[in-house]
């Protein structure tokens, strides 16, 4: 359904802003102060499954590549941003600040078969991509067993 935009960027952009949500601190990922209520639009992810793996394009708008971090622990794939807003000199207050200054991270687990060398990041326009192998089938050795019956 389309919204009018004659209020800003959606018709009930401000509809709760003077009610105070608690904080939760089982989702520590997203600082609410740092990033508003759009903070559920950053790093949005896509993985698309091929026949060698996987491919992952995760948005990241407005980060340097110097700014993005990528660490692999235990199966677990980190990937992390950060940054901070120009300190501007010059005279006059701001009357609306709608860009962002902090970090957020968001983790994926990708298992204990990948390494290092098997994802090859790229990032262009915005976009973040990276490569996840698919764990290789071992194959099962069919060997008829029998089982002794007692008795």
């Amino acid at each position: 359904m389309m919204m009018p935009s004659i209020f800003g960027e959606n018709l009930f952009d401000n509809f709760m802003e003077d009610f105070a949500f608690p904080s939760f601190p089982s989702f520590p990922d997203i600082d609410r102060t740092l990033y508003g209520k759009r903070a559920g639009n950053l790093m949005k992810t896509d993985v698309k499954e091929t026949d060698a793996g996987y491919v992952v394009d995760m948005d990241l708008p407005g980060f340097k590549k110097e700014e993005i971090r990528m660490q692999l622990d235990n199966g677990y794939l980190t990937v992390s941003a950060s940054k901070g807003l120009d300190k501007e000199s010059g005279e006059g207050n701001y009357v609306r600040r709608e860009r962002y200054a902090g970090s957020m991270s968001r983790s994926f687990y990708v298992g204990d078969h990948v390494t290092e060398a098997d994802i090859h990041p790229k990032y262009e326009n915005g976009i973040l991509t990276f490569n996840l192998p698919r764990k290789e089938q071992k194959a099962v050795e069919e060997k008829k067993r029998y089982i002794a019956i007692e008795g």
